[in-house]
């Protein structure tokens, strides 16, 4: 059998109208591994985002008899609570302000904070379906949970008013600062979530390990105590904790306190860092996680 040159046979292709299917293979795979480019690509997938952290919101309120009440009542309980044992029983000093607005600035910023975590820490594990069948930056769902919690505190914040006119708190310029606190704190929330979600893909004991975590934190976080206590050898250890200068912060924001600006700076800092840390481990391990999850 002759033959047949290249011509000829783009010839006989040009006239009988088809070819022979020829087999490929797409690879798709993430823009860039550096920092910045994971970055961009975030932004450029924000409207999932967006989407996935509205239905967190949906999700968390629905079929439920009180509704978004719930984010009231939880830090108004602990309020209650701490109240009676820690302000009545133990004497706890509250820095000369009632104890109930001053343990009530704080609790709502760390039950934002640390149904934050918990959420974000789970939420790879819980979006198995989603993960392992289209590619989208998995940062994407930690952030979302984050995200959705600004719903939560922006209502506690909410409660705020009425205790403020109740114990006659005058406001200040310092209560312009609360949303880049919050920004702050959900940065801080953002960094410790992805890494914990990315570590709880490869080890499920994170699910169980963390509600300890989370309570030790509380009780090593100026919550139910001043910063004041602390005694003055020790208080640059208790500034290593990021939340310390955040909450403080809080507090100086509704109740007119000054800043303590060496405990916020430190906060930023450590928050900077603890970030960077965070994106570049989640970077690093979210390529296995359609294989694990």
């Amino acid at each position: 059998m002759p033959e047949t040159s290249g011509s000829a046979a783009c010839t006989r292709i040009a006239e009988d109208g088809y070819a022979a299917p020829s087999r490929s293979t797409v690879v798709i795979r993430p823009g860039g591994s550096s920092l910045p480019v994971y970055l961009r690509e975030i932004w450029d997938y924000r409207e999932l985002l967006y989407f996935l952290a509205w239905r967190e919101v949906k999700v968390r309120y629905k079929q439920t008899a009180l509704g978004i009440a719930w984010a009231w009542l939880q830090p108004l309980f602990a309020m209650l609570v701490f109240t009676v044992f820690f302000g009545r029983l133990a004497h706890v000093s509250s820095d000369g302000f009632p104890y109930e607005v001053f343990v009530f600035v704080a609790l709502v910023p760390w039950t934002y904070f640390s149904n934050s975590i918990s959420l974000s820490a789970n939420s790879v594990v819980s979006h198995s379906n989603l993960v392992t069948k289209v590619y989208f930056p998995r940062l994407i769902v930690p952030m979302s949970s984050v995200i959705a919690g600004w719903v939560d505190i922006a209502i506690s914040l909410l409660l705020l008013l009425p205790l403020t006119f109740l114990y006659k708190i005058d406001w200040t310029w310092r209560m312009a600062t609360l949303p880049a606190l919050i920004l702050l704190l959900s940065l801080l929330a953002i960094a410790v979530g992805a890494w914990m979600a990315a570590l709880n893909v490869k080890y499920r004991d994170v699910r169980h390990a963390l509600p300890f975590f989370i309570q030790a934190w509380m009780f090593f976080t100026p919550i139910i105590y001043p910063s004041s206590l602390v005694p003055q050898e020790w208080r640059w250890l208790f500034r290593m904790n990021p939340l310390t200068g955040v909450l403080e912060a809080f507090r100086s924001a509704i109740l007119g306190r000054q800043f303590d600006l060496t405990s916020l700076a430190i906060s930023i800092g450590l928050t900077v860092l603890l970030l960077c840390y965070s994106l570049i481990s989640f970077r690093s391990m979210e390529r296995r996680f359609a294989d694990v999850v």
